[in-house]
């Protein structure tokens, strides 16, 4: 009796499902990082830099794999699309996670409800710079002169729909000017006419703009942070002269929506980590880019706010890409 009893508990036992530990420990092979934005960019930088360090505390190594295209849709759709096993995460940012879902008239993806949000590895505020010819040192001189010239001051940004182009919307709807939208293909592009004294003005990411402005080139007179930023403390917030003006570009790592929890938390832990390490931060007090420290819960919040917020603003301005 007490025989037969072991028999049929061993094989209950055998066909019952493994326990957890039992089962393929995550990760036993690489993971692929998509980077919805061309390589040498502030994005690919960024997933780059994070994701070496993550490599190194996973004990896998993690592939960049650059899908450029569509203003981050491309990139995005693939991520979301791929098989929620923890082999796939990709990089999304201010643009294709929370601005192209307001302009995009065809977006091939929910950027709430389509993927899991891992961590904010990091943000940098847009500045606002100008031309050392215009005669302006101050935001408020600035909207000064653009009230005096309404329509006659160009902006260049580095692209519809990019988060320096909505810096430049906010900004005309909150000092009620009006100006020029003139989009670029890239910031190497904006600082060159801006040097040359014939763009006036542009909003650009810190890590872009502040090198040239450090050496007197151009004249930068505003910071989109709510506070200044270390590497440049005489440059004022632009919210210290113009109330409710904020503009920050971030960047974060993303997962297809029904990745299993377990392995959401792990990449948040791993990448809050590297994110601590000597090299990350070393690099990132270079670029003026702050260390996100968001759980995977408050990132999928800060996400939503940003979709509310910028949706509002591209709105106003009637922004669509085709």
């Amino acid at each position: 009796m007490l025989r037969r009893a072991l028999m049929g508990a061993a094989c209950a036992l055998a066909l019952s499902p493994l326990p957890l530990q039992a089962q393929e420990a995550w990760p036993s092979r690489s993971i692929r990082m998509i980077v919805p934005f061309a390589a040498g960019g502030t994005t690919d930088l960024i997933g780059r830099l994070v994701g070496a360090e993550m490599s190194k505390r996973l004990g896998q190594p993690i592939v960049v794999d650059n899908r450029a295209g569509a203003g981050g849709n491309i990139g995005a759709e693939a991520c979301a699309k791929a098989a929620p096993d923890g082999y796939t995460i990709c990089m999304g940012t201010i643009s294709s996670h929370a601005i192209n879902p307001s302009i995009y008239p065809r977006i091939p993806f929910d950027n709430l409800r389509d993927f899991a949000p891992i961590a904010l590895l990091g943000s940098q505020p847009n500045m606002l710079v100008v031309a050392n010819n215009i005669p302006a040192r101050t935001v408020p001189e600035l909207v000064a002169l653009m009230k005096a010239r309404p329509g006659q001051i160009n902006y260049g940004s580095s692209g519809v729909g990019t988060s320096i182009h909505l810096a430049g919307e906010l900004f005309t709807q909150l000092t009620g000017t009006e100006a020029v939208h003139v989009p670029y293909r890239g910031s190497g592009q904006i600082m060159t006419d801006m040097l040359a004294g014939t763009l006036p003005m542009a909003f650009d990411n810190f890590s872009s703009g502040w090198p040239h402005a450090r050496e007197g080139r151009i004249r930068a007179i505003g910071v989109g942070s709510l506070q200044r930023v270390p590497q440049a403390p005489d440059v004022p917030t632009i919210a210290e002269s113009l109330p409710g003006f904020e503009s920050v570009s971030w960047h974060g790592i993303f997962a297809p929506a029904a990745t299993p929890a377990p392995i959401v938390e792990r990449l948040n832990r791993e990448a809050l980590a590297a994110l601590a390490s000597p090299d990350v931060k070393a690099r990132y007090e270079e670029l003026g880019i702050t260390a996100g420290a968001f759980s995977p819960a408050q990132f999928r919040d800060f996400v939503a706010e940003q979709t509310k917020r910028w949706g509002e603003v591209a709105r106003r301005a009637n922004i669509r890409v085709e």
